[in-house]
């Protein structure tokens, strides 16, 4: 199969785009998300249109947030989107003629990275993204692995502290509350209001209250040295390192991807992260160490990855 279209939903925009066999974009498009769930299914259709309008393509992937069926058809729960069992697959084939696969946006992002990226040259890798949220994907003897139904690799739901903070899932404790970008600005509000005295950078690119600190305020101020920024940092990479031990013990790959928004600012999380990592390795001082490495195909993993998926069927 040659060309085929990847569709990306965001929580603001929907991104198509047409890919070839060696994961190069070659046109793409983007539209804002409708804030309905039918407006998104016609919103998709009119996005793939548009970029198959003078392009040979023969099929579209499209990756979803949420979990998405074992028959790649079907999106049985959306965390953003009012979809329930929602048969994505066949309402977007009957608007454009083309075969569809469904996948879920993590798995479609962290094949992107396999095929295209960062993982290039292995064939066990675990992906995580380190978001607003946390996702994952999980790449086994060049396969990705779904699970029999269809769900595997929710990693930001697994537990890992019993009656801890409150998920929007509805569970306690999950792994996203202490890794994410969400997490990222907890730890920095919280240091800057107990020790303002430590975070004058960082108040200063705000409003000036710790309640005023976002994300990109943690990024500026922790390249310029502030003590909290910096910090946050580490205390977000302390637990991500320690899932990703975790997860060595689970699936024993030869390489770990980050990526995410957290992850583009590089070796100021990545290096710490590896230093978590290798602290809470079980039996680390004897086994051999995965790589932990940095996604290399940034917001278009999941494009390309879903773009790929649809040319194998």
């Amino acid at each position: 199969m040659g060309l085929t279209i990847g569709v990306d939903i965001g929580g603001t925009k929907i991104a198509a785009g047409v890919v070839d066999e060696e994961g190069t974009i070659l046109e793409t498009c983007k539209v804002p998300t409708p804030p309905t769930a039918e407006g998104v299914v016609d919103a998709i259709a009119d996005a793939v249109r548009t970029v198959s309008a003078e392009q040979p393509v023969e099929a579209v992937g499209i990756g979803a947030a949420g979990y998405v069926d074992d028959k790649r058809a079907t999106v049985l729960f959306a965390p953003n989107i009012a979809w329930r069992h929602e048969a994505l697959k066949d309402k977007v084939e009957q608007r454009v003629g083309l075969p569809v696969v469904v996948e879920n946006d993590a798995n479609a992002a962290a094949w992107g990275e396999y095929r295209f990226g960062a993982g290039q040259g292995h064939d066990d890798v675990v992906c995580i993204t380190l978001g607003t949220g946390l996702g994952g994907g999980i790449v086994i003897g060049g396969r990705l692995h779904r699970g029999r139904f269809g769900v595997a690799a929710e990693f930001g739901h697994i537990r890992v502290v019993p009656d801890g903070l409150l998920c929007g899932c509805g569970s306690q404790g999950c792994w996203e509350q202490y890794a994410s970008g969400r997490a990222l600005v907890r730890y920095a509000q919280q240091r800057a209001a107990a020790t303002p005295e430590n975070a004058e950078i960082l108040l200063g690119l705000g409003d000036g209250t710790a309640a005023g600190i976002e994300g990109r305020h943690i990024s500026q101020a922790a390249r310029a040295g502030d003590p909290v920024a910096v910090d946050a940092f580490r205390e977000l990479a302390r637990w991500a390192g320690a899932g990703l031990a975790d997860l060595a013990s689970l699936f024993d790959p030869s390489a770990f991807i980050v990526g995410g928004g957290v992850s583009d600012e590089g070796d100021l999380v990545l290096d710490p992260i590896r230093k978590s990592f290798r602290r809470w390795l079980v039996g680390g001082k004897w086994r051999p160490h995965a790589q932990v490495l940095a996604a290399q195909l940034g917001g278009e993993a999941g494009l390309v990855g879903a773009a790929d998926l649809a040319r194998q069927g």
